[in-house]
C-alpha cells in the first residue's frame, strides 16, 4: 500500500524514472559494414540478436537500422522486435538514445547532443536518430525536449525518487561542457531530472574505457535502497586503489531520508585483452533491467557464475538472463550501453 500511495503521488511531479518500472520498450541501434564493427560484424550481430531475443520475450524491442531487410533476416522470430531505418554511426543507444522523464504523468523524451564521449569519436549520425524517430511517428504519446547540453545516458542513475548518481570524471570532463562548472551541471541535472539529490562518485574507472568512467560502468542502483558496485581484491590489479576508494565513497552515500544503502559487491571479471594487449573494460555492473527481467553481461569468465548468483540476490522478483558479451568489450563498452528502456507512457508506433 506504501508503495502505491507513493508512486500515485509521483505522478503530480517531474522526475526520471528507474530502470525497473513498467517499460514500454527497449531500443538497441544495430551494428553495420559502415562502423567501427566491420572487423567483427558476424560476432557483433549474433550479440545484438541475442540481446534483442532475451529481451523480446518480456516486451517490445525496437530496432534501429541501416537495412531493414537486411536486419530482419538474424531473426528466426520477430515477434515483439521492431525495426526502424535511421543512419547511425555506432551503437551505444544508452548514449545517444532519448532519456525520458515523468512530469504530470505525461512523457518527455530529453534529446541530449551526443559528441563521442568528449570528442574522442565521430557521432553526428548517432545525434539526430531521437530526433529522427520522433519526425517518422515512432515514438508517441510523449513530447521532445532538446537540450544544448551533452550528457550521456550512461552517465546517470535514478532511484526514481529524486536521487541521481553519476561520477566526476565523466560529467565534469573538459570536452563535454567546458562551460559550466560543477555546481552549474548539479543544477542542470537536479532542474531536468526533476531530482533533489545528486551522489558524485570521486573515483573508480576501467582500463579501456571510453567513457570517462560512465556510472553504468560501476555502480549501479538495483532499488531505492540498494547500490551494486564493482569491487576488487587484488591489490596487484590496476583498479584496486581506485575501486577501494570508491567503494568507501559509497559507504558515505545517503539516501535522501538520510539512512545509508545497502551495497552489494560485484566481482571484478579476470582481466580481458584484445589482440594488441590493451586491457577490455569487462564489468557485470553493466546488466539491463527489463520487465520482469534483468539482461547480465557474461564474458566466458569463472567470475559469471558468482555475478549472476550476486544478481539474482538483488533482483529476487525478476528472471536473471545472461548473455555473452565478450565481443561488446571488444568496442570497449557492453550490454547495458547498447540499451535504451523507453518507459511507460511513451507508445512505440511502427506501421
Amino acid at each position: 500500500m506504501a508503495e502505491c500511495s507513493f508512486m500515485n503521488k509521483i505522478q503530480n511531479i517531474k522526475r526520471l524514472p528507474a530502470e525497473w518500472e513498467l517499460q514500454s520498450f527497449m531500443q538497441l541501434t544495430f551494428p553495420h559494414s559502415n562502423s567501427d564493427w566491420d572487423y567483427l560484424l558476424e560476432e557483433a550481430t549474433a550479440c545484438f540478436v541475442d540481446i534483442a531475443n532475451a529481451a523480446a520475450h518480456f516486451q517490445p524491442v525496437l530496432v534501429v537500422c541501416d537495412d531493414i531487410t537486411r536486419v530482419n533476416s538474424y531473426f528466426e522470430n520477430t515477434r515483439n522486435i521492431h525495426f526502424v531505418e535511421a543512419l547511425s554511426n555506432d551503437t551505444w543507444a544508452r548514449d545517444h538514445g532519448g532519456i525520458t522523464i515523468i512530469e504530470n504523468g505525461k512523457a518527455l523524451v530529453q534529446n541530449y547532443i551526443f559528441n563521442g564521449w568528449g570528442k574522442k569519436f565521430e557521432a553526428g549520425l548517432d545525434n539526430q536518430i531521437t530526433l529522427t524517430l520522433f519526425e517518422k511517428g515512432v515514438l508517441q504519446n510523449c513530447e521532445l525536449e532538446s537540450f544544448d547540453l551533452v550528457l550521456e545516458g550512461g552517465s546517470i542513475e535514478s532511484d526514481g525518487r529524486g536521487t541521481i548518481l553519476t561520477t566526476s570524471e565523466c560529467l565534469l570532463e573538459k570536452n563535454r561542457n567546458p562551460q559550466y562548472s560543477k555546481l552549474e551541471i548539479e543544477n542542470l541535472v537536479k532542474e531536468n531530472f526533476g531530482a533533489q539529490k545528486v551522489l558524485w562518485l570521486d573515483y573508480g574507472s576501467l582500463a579501456g574505457d571510453d567513457t570517462d568512467s560512465h556510472i553504468d560502468t560501476l555502480a549501479r542502483f538495483c532499488d531505492e535502497n540498494t547500490i551494486a558496485y564493482v569491487g576488487c581484491h587484488d591489490p596487484e590489479d590496476e583498479h584496486f586503489e581506485a575501486l577501494r576508494q570508491m567503494k568507501n565513497q559509497l559507504k558515505q552515500f545517503t539516501k535522501i531520508t538520510g539512512e545509508p544503502y545497502r551495497l552489494v559487491e560485484l566481482p571484478l571479471p579476470d582481466a580481458c585483452y584484445d589482440d594488441e594487449g590493451n586491457r577490455l573494460p569487462a564489468t557485470y555492473a553493466n546488466f539491463t533491467i527489463i520487465n520482469r527481467a534483468v539482461l547480465v553481461p557474461v564474458y566466458g569468465l569463472p567470475q559469471d557464475t558468482a555475478a549472476v548468483e550476486i544478481l539474482k540476490e538483488c533482483f529476487p522478483e525478476r528472471e536473471i538472463i545472461p548473455v555473452n558479451c565478450r565481443v561488446l568489450i571488444e568496442e570497449h563498452g557492453s550490454l547495458h550501453c547498447v540499451t535504451m528502456q523507453y518507459p511507460e507512457p511513451v507508445k512505440l508506433n511502427l506501421k
